[in-house]
């Protein structure tokens, strides 16, 4: 066993007490919880973190004897328990010759270890309690993760922790295990990230550790021979220099008390051998300064055109307390007129522009301007760069000063005092990597201190923004070389950089004082538990939650703009988007000092016309609301803004083909499945014939036949929701009634053929689709039970053991309440032919699966699926959109979701046999692709065929599902509702 015994310690308790930024009485009572609270003899130290003062959530930070740190976060309200281990090694240490040997050890690691050497044991347990489970290998670190139902915690830490106590290495598995590492690298080949970060890489410094290639491949992975030693010994030797207590930073968060999981990861985890381990520090400079100033233009293959401006800059994680490169950044990025991006967009060279830094390795990093370019900006990329310098300089003259400084730090301060936390998961990966790298005290509160300005080291981020110091890289479909990288065959070449020779764009300025921000942020106590009608009229209906429950002054609208031929063709469907998308364009420099205060905005369109959507601070929320309403009603619609939105709409429905397969498969069926919906190259076909009058036209149509549908969620009392709400419909005089706007159905897959994507993807991918008979409450429960049941046994075999790609999933898919069974694979190597024998192979065992199906088991396929529907809502943004998709699909009650969850606790076994015989005598559909294909015409296959039938039981007004799904935005698919 490969486990050496931990390093022990002596066992006396040593409690430090950090200062909280909490009301007195609070802090008296964490400090006096984390010293009187008894911990195990296997702790050595104890602290706590400061927190938000809304956080009512306990923590404790641990060092166990053997050197592994600890938080564990005991949060009552979370309805999920969820871990993270992070490892401070990646790819970084990765050796000359065994380039992915991290990664490939990540795979390993869950599959078996001494004390659970089942390969499924890990996956199978988590599956079975509700829960989900992942990994990634970063440059520096290695984070493993999971969450399960709080009673089975105990159950999934115990297997989690023989990860890093005893894996076996199965000799085995290691063969197939590489091959699905080559699968990933496979699938991402003609991912231009991917291409353009190999290209980057040859432009920096390659004796620095972090530049290189890192997935691993079968090639660099290969078999060592036979006088050295074996893949396996290397892996395992890789683990035993790099994997200890001492570089693993372990966070719980759970319902559970902290003694009780104090308990547990003790039990669990003082085994870890500790190894006398520190993060490697990396010395070596990230870029050769003597190559500088130095430019290159990298192939894309996408339709997509982008320009990065680098510079090498420390890593700001060494000046995380003050913050240089965000009050740079914030400068630099800003959207707001005579921002650098406001210019570009006048001149029509640029759509975006973000600044910020990457590719830090713990002392170097670059501070990076991206700019989203036109076809006519990559004409001008020498005036671009010239403007940015110029933009920069105004900065280095007038830009730094305590009003700007403090400006920032009070809205990172607004942030902070109200976080809202993320989902158990979210939350122990972010802790987790934030244990990492900051003190223990800063864990929560790190990426939002700003304790002062600092002239001095604004001055020095400052001096290394200069012409000399520039790393410039074009990317764009035009540029052609016959010089090619190494992994992903990427066409590049080097250029001159040009840092001195343009004219600047003149009409940059500076961004005023914020008139966004809140100063109201008092909390409100009113709280429903559903929403209520505010205001109702055939022509409109507004429904009202107030929320007290997130503690946070804020409010979420949802303001649906319905017409009755919003969507009904493909040209008024491209016309509405062309709204939504000027709509959103020509406020972007007026509202973009509102977004910074925190109030955000966007205006999308979809199958019933288009939404409004508001979120921000209840304080000045309505500034922005009416602004919106006033462009949307009296705004210019001019030539520059249509061309503008006309390009973004052209650029991404004629990059789809290029998207992950898996994507287009799910999006091809629901094409075929919902209507309306539309192809892109409809869609194309119809954006190209779109005139500024034909636009013009459009809107004054669109608003003289509205229906409003509304909700308004948040920290604000009645009386100002049905004022703000009643300004708006002041304003937009809805004409309509529901009954005049035609509904989203999900249509009967009666003897549907095989249907092809467009795609030129190089892989191959088969989808199979077994649909429900109807979309009644008891069908859907079945088969969410159903497809619980069969989503780990599928990975397990189709990947797991016959490694058939890295893409590998099964389980329930509705499409909007219609239920169904989804089942995908995608292979750089096996054809869709043979992927559709695998995939009938094991749906042939289906029935004696169930056969062998004990009771004991599914009761917790049952319970898995009941906690899964439940799950509670971790933000009041999350809540507003659960509730508006409630609304948007008829359910008036709001209790769809209950009544599901209730309905899958009486799932029985003879239900699945009978349903999965129903799902069989029923409509399949399979999406498939190969190389070269095809693609099918899903308008011409759909036209004939009928609505499934729908649930005879329901109420008649929440019986028809009513969603806006964004038209022609369905990756997510085949459970694409995104009201």
């Amino acid at each position: 066993m490969m486990a050496s015994t931990p390093r022990r310690r002596s066992s006396m308790l040593l409690v430090t007490l950090c200062a909280l930024t909490l009301p007195l009485q609070a802090a008296s009572t964490l400090a006096a919880e984390a010293a009187t609270e008894s911990v195990p003899d296997e702790v050595a130290r104890v602290v706590t973190p400061v927190v938000s003062p809304h956080d009512q959530r306990d923590y404790r930070v641990l060092t166990l004897d053997n050197g592994l740190k600890v938080l564990l976060v005991s949060d009552p309200e979370a309805d999920k328990a969820a871990a993270s281990m992070n490892v401070a090694v990646g790819s970084s240490q990765d050796p000359d010759d065994l380039q992915g040997l991290a990664h490939l050890l990540e795979h390993m690691l869950f599959l078996g270890t001494d004390a659970w050497p089942e390969p499924d044991a890990y996956q199978g347990y988590i599956s079975r309690h509700g829960g989900s489970h992942n990994a990634f290998t970063a440059s520096r670190d290695t984070n493993y993760f999971f969450d399960v139902e709080p009673d089975a915690l105990e159950g999934a830490l115990d297997r989690f922790s023989h990860f890093f106590i005893d894996p076996l290495f199965n000799a085995d598995q290691l063969g197939s295990e590489r091959t699905v590492v080559n699968s990933e690298y496979q699938a991402r080949l003609r991912d231009d990230a991917r291409r353009q970060d190999e290209v980057l890489d040859a432009m920096l410094n390659p004796e620095n550790p972090t530049v290189g290639f890192s997935v691993g491949s079968t090639e660099t992975l290969a078999d060592r021979s036979e006088d050295e030693p074996s893949l396996r010994d290397r892996v395992m030797q890789f683990y035993q220099q790099h994997y200890g207590a001492g570089v693993m930073h372990l966070s719980v968060v759970a319902p559970l008390p902290l003694d009780q999981l104090t308990r547990m990861v003790t039990e669990d985890f003082v085994d870890v051998p500790n190894r006398d381990l520190e993060r490697e520090r990396i010395t070596t400079p990230l870029v050769d300064a003597d190559r500088l100033p130095l430019a290159a233009e990298v192939q894309s293959l996408r339709d997509s055109r982008h320009v990065s401006f680098m510079f090498p800059v420390d890593d700001p994680i060494l000046s995380y307390r003050t913050k240089p490169d965000s009050y740079i950044a914030n400068l630099l990025g800003h959207e707001g007129p005579g921002s650098l991006l406001s210019q570009l967009r006048k001149q029509g060279w640029a759509d975006g522009l973000s600044a910020g830094t990457t590719r830090g390795d713990g002392q170097h990093a670059l501070f990076t301007v991206d700019v989203s370019l036109t076809p006519e900006g990559a004409e001008h990329i020498d005036r671009i760069q010239a403007s940015l310098f110029a933009a920069i300089e105004q900065v280095r003259q007038h830009g730094v000063s305590e009003a700007r400084y403090e400006e920032q730090a009070s809205l990172a301060h607004q942030a902070f005092q109200f976080q809202q936390h993320g989902n158990p998961l979210d939350e122990a990966m972010r802790l987790s990597m934030s244990l990492a790298y900051y003190p223990l005290k800063d864990v929560n509160q790190a990426g939002y201190r700003m304790d002062g300005l600092d002239r001095g080291e604004i001055d020095h981020w400052l001096d290394a923004l200069r012409p000399e110091h520039l790393l410039r890289l074009y990317s764009g479909p035009e540029v052609e070389s016959e010089q090619r990288t190494q992994y992903y065959d990427t066409a590049w070449r080097e250029v001159p950089a040009d840092v001195r020779e343009a004219k600047a764009l003149t009409g940059l300025s500076l961004p005023d004082p914020n008139p966004f921000i809140a100063a109201d942020l008092t909390l409100l106590d009113p709280h429903q538990e559903i929403p209520a009608v505010l205001l109702d009229s055939p022509q409109a209906d507004v429904w009202y939650k107030a929320d007290s429950e997130f503690d946070t002054p804020q409010v979420s609208w949802r303001i649906s703009l319905q017409h009755p031929e919003a969507s009904q063709s493909a040209r008024e469907s491209a016309m509405t988007q062309l709204l939504a998308g000027w709509l959103n364009d020509s406020l972007n420099a007026r509202l973009y000092a509102a977004r910074l205060a925190g109030q955000s905005y966007t205006a999308y369109a979809h199958s019933r016309g288009m939404t409004l959507s508001f979120t921000g601070w209840r304080d000045r929320q309505s500034l922005v609301m009416q602004e919106v309403v006033d462009q949307l009603l009296n705004g210019e619609i001019d030539e520059a803004n249509l061309e503008r939105v006309r390009y973004g709409l052209s650029r991404e429905w004629r990059n789809a083909p290029q998207d992950p397969l898996y994507h287009q498969a799910q999006r091809t069926l629901s094409e075929a499945l919902i209507r309306p919906q539309w192809s892109t190259p409809a869609l194309l076909e119809a954006l190209d014939d779109i005139s500024l009058d034909d636009l013009r036209a459009y809107r004054d149509d669109f608003l003289s036949q509205l229906h409003v549908q509304a909700l308004v969620v948040g920290n604000l009392g009645e009386e100002l929701a049905r004022d703000e709400a009643q300004q708006v419909l002041d304003k937009l005089q809805p004409q309509l009634s529901a009954d005049d706007i035609p509904d989203l159905v999900v249509l009967d897959a009666n003897d549907l053929p095989s249907l092809t994507p467009e795609s030129t993807r190089e892989e191959s991918i088969l989808l199979r689709y077994m649909q429900g008979a109807d979309q009644s409450v008891p069908t859907q429960a079945k088969l969410a039970v159903l497809g619980k049941l069969l989503e780990t046994p599928f990975y397990q075999r189709l990947r797991t053991e016959q490694q058939l790609g890295y893409v590998v999933n099964a389980g329930y898919s509705p499409l909007l309440y219609a239920p169904g069974i989804s089942m995908l694979v995608q292979s750089p190597s096996t054809s869709s032919a043979e992927l559709r024998q695998y995939i009938d192979a094991f749906l042939n065992g289906v029935p004696q699966m169930l056969s062998n199906l004990e009771e004991e088991d599914l009761a917790a396929w049952r319970q898995a699926v009941h906690d899964e529907l439940l799950v509670r809502d971790t933000s009041l943004s999350a809540r507003t959109s659960r509730l508006w998709g409630a609304l948007s699909w008829g359910d008036l009650m709001f209790n769809h979701r209950q009544r599901l969850a209730a309905a899958a606790l009486e799932v029985s076994a003879d239900d699945l046999s009978t349903i999965w015989g129903d799902l069989l005598g029923h409509d399949v559909v399979d999406v498939a692709f190969d190389p070269g294909a095809t693609p099918s015409n899903i308008a011409n296959i759909k036209a004939d065929l009928t609505v499934l039938p729908g649930d005879s039981n329901a109420d008649v007004e929440s019986s028809a599902p009513r969603s806006e799904i964004p038209a022609a935005n369905l990756k997510q698919a085949p459970s694409p509702t995104s009201p």
